[in-house]
């Protein structure tokens, strides 16, 4: 885990305090946008950053960018108005790999989450302000076998952990990206047929039940309680769609969710972009 602090910004003292921040904000909303790209440079081909600067987020969490940094070329990846933050996949650069843009400059930024077996991976991101931290979260699929599942679940164990950590920090939190944890059945198309499939499996519902119980909430459903939207497309088929992708904030944040939208108008990859917009001044 690294830590960087930024020019010209005075970095606070973080203690350990009782888990109700009993912070204060000054009513004005945040817009966060959070999209697993599948490919930065592919997104970026399919209009992403002309979308990004007309929905004009404080800060934009992106995952799975599977691209190095310093091989981006045109200023279309760098845009004026936003300070953008990289971590490659160090091994594999076209795997992996998350990115934070953010309107404002933070006071840090914060690569890694301190997992030895993990970090090099590019799987994590966070822009620390002053009250809160906004992380872009990139969670292992499971997908590839019993090897990748296990890889999966050795992750989520060490997420549990520093969660649990940080959730006395006095700062509130939000985690965007992608999950790939099925919290609901309303949250998949034909969930009967799945329970044996990672995302899906009584490990990772345990897992999950456990840090709702533990000062975290998924901001999507805090409004959106009973409504079967989705975040993810198999390739050429239109069933078996998943809300994968969320923001996981503080629990202390579940009542200053102001709007939370997925967008299905645009395509730039087979996951949705999650906008959701907080009652929160940065």
């Amino acid at each position: 885990m690294a830590i960087l602090n930024l020019p010209a910004v005075v970095m606070a003292g973080r203690g350990t305090f009782p888990y109700d921040t009993g912070l204060v904000y000054a009513g004005l909303a945040m817009k966060v946008v959070s999209l697993v790209v599948e490919g930065l440079e592919q997104a970026q081909k399919a209009g992403l950053f002309d979308w990004l600067h007309e929905e004009d987020a404080d800060v934009v969490c992106l995952q799975d960018t599977r691209c190095s940094e310093y091989t981006l070329k045109g200023d279309v990846y760098f845009p004026e108005n936003y300070s953008p933050y990289f971590l490659d996949d160090f091994e594999n650069p076209k795997r992996n790999g998350v990115a934070i843009y953010c309107k404002k400059l933070p006071k840090a930024i914060m690569t890694g989450l301190g997992f030895a077996d993990f970090d090099s991976r590019g799987l994590y991101i966070q822009a620390d302000y002053p009250n809160i931290s906004v992380g872009s979260l990139l969670i292992p699929s499971g997908q590839a076998g019993d090897e990748a599942m296990n890889t999966k679940l050795k992750f989520l164990e060490q997420l549990g952990q520093h969660l649990q950590k940080v959730k006395n920090k006095r700062r509130d939190f939000i985690i965007c990206g992608g999950w790939e944890l099925i919290g609901q059945s309303i949250d998949a198309e034909e969930a009967g047929n799945r329970t044996d499939i990672p995302g899906f499996s009584s490990i990772e519902q345990a897992w999950l039940q456990e840090l709702y119980q533990n000062g975290y909430c998924d901001a999507f459903r805090s409004i959106n309680v009973s409504s079967e939207e989705f975040t993810w497309w198999p390739e050429g088929d239109d069933a078996g769609a998943l809300r994968s992708d969320t923001h996981i904030t503080s629990l202390s944040l579940e009542g200053r969710v102001d709007s939370a939208v997925i967008n299905t108008d645009d395509a730039f990859s087979s996951h949705a972009p999650v906008i959701i917009e907080y009652d929160v001044d940065l």
